[in-house]
């Protein structure tokens, strides 16, 4: 009888004591195809609060499950520490705050066979309860909001800069080195930057599905968006060009913002401006808001659609220019604000 082929999942927590369990069973009912077998890793930032002793229950009824020590805390070290003790020949990376489709794992492999390409994914389709996290994550969907981003579109099935997650044949990750350690946001787009780079190609398919809980207020949602802008600098740097003009577009608003405020006080053009601008955004993000804000709160929906938006692009343009004053200009190590995971 042939041994089954492994498929490997990776999955960096920490402090999740209230979602792990019901992760953990969610993926063990995964169905693939007859003759896989799934190994389940889970590199734990030493929690704090719980997570590692449900880890170990878990562990003891579960010989497929298997915990990690990440010391460091960040998920780009997890990964890396999983990827080392997978032994599987496709890993497909899993986060906690994601609710997976029962053929999710099935359908990354078919996807990968199907394609050739080097990474494959689904499209990333944030889901909320309440608000604001329902208007948080319509925002998501909004074009404005996410600059056109293919990875946002769920119906569409083809090549993407990135994709939400990830699966990967184990020697293509390999090969490529797994994920840059020296990043604490950002190492997914960046992993997938070297891919395309390197004449591979990254595939979204509309049939991997799965929701994603976005953040829950609106200042979780700019702390999350300023430290994507912060660490899009340290990429850029490192491969001398942003993925997409998409990425420097927030900064040339905040920019933009700023030159006009300073000038302000004495140019009346500049006053007259300075409106202008900030109008025509709020006007703009208001009018998708509506087209994405659904009864019965559409009011309150389109409002909080449109606060995200402006969340999402303020946040991501500020800390991309801290970022460029702090690692560029005065060669600081990034400070806590920046590496301390909001969640």
């Amino acid at each position: 009888m042939n041994s089954p082929r492994i498929v490997s999942v990776i999955v960096p927590c920490r402090n999740e004591r209230r979602h792990i369990v019901a992760f953990c069973l969610a993926v063990r009912s995964q169905q693939f195809a007859a003759g896989w077998a799934m190994q389940l890793l889970i590199a734990d930032g030493m929690s704090d609060d719980g997570t590692r002793e449900l880890l170990r229950s878990l562990c003891a009824s579960d010989p497929q499950l298997q915990i990690l020590d990440n010391p460091r805390g960040i998920v780009s070290t997890g990964l890396n520490i999983a990827i080392a003790q997978a032994h599987g020949e496709v890993i497909v990376r899993m986060d906690v705050h994601t609710a997976y489709a029962p053929d999710y794992i099935a359908e990354c492999l078919a996807a990968l066979q199907a394609t050739g390409a080097t990474c494959v994914g689904g499209p990333w389709r944030p889901v909320g309860e309440g608000w604001p996290q329902a208007a948080i994550a319509l925002a998501f969907q909004s074009r404005f909001g996410s600059g056109g981003a293919a990875s946002r579109r769920v119906d569409y099935s083809g090549p993407v800069d990135t994709v939400y997650l990830g699966a990967w044949r184990r020697e293509d990750l390999l090969r490529l080195g797994g994920f840059d350690e020296s990043l604490v946001r950002n190492q997914d787009d960046e992993l997938n930057l070297r891919i395309v780079r390197s004449d591979g190609s990254v595939w979204q398919s509309a049939t991997i599905r799965s929701s994603y809980a976005p953040r829950g207020s609106f200042a979780e949602l700019f702390r999350q968006f300023h430290q994507y802008g912060y660490w899009k600098v340290p990429v850029i740097r490192k491969h001398r060009l942003p993925a997409s003009p998409r990425h420097l577009a927030p900064f040339a608003f905040v920019v933009g913002l700023g030159g006009l405020a300073l000038l302000a006080p004495w140019s009346m053009l500049a006053r007259a401006a300075l409106v202008g601008v900030i109008g025509v955004y709020a006007l703009t993000a208001l009018v998708n808001g509506a087209a994405l804000a659904r009864a019965p709160h559409r009011l309150r929906d389109t409002v909080g659609i449109a606060a995200a938006i402006a969340c999402m692009h303020l946040g991501y343009g500020l800390g991309f220019g801290r970022a460029l004053v702090e690692v560029l200009l005065l060669k600081r190590t990034p400070g806590a604000a920046a590496t301390r995971l909001t969640r």
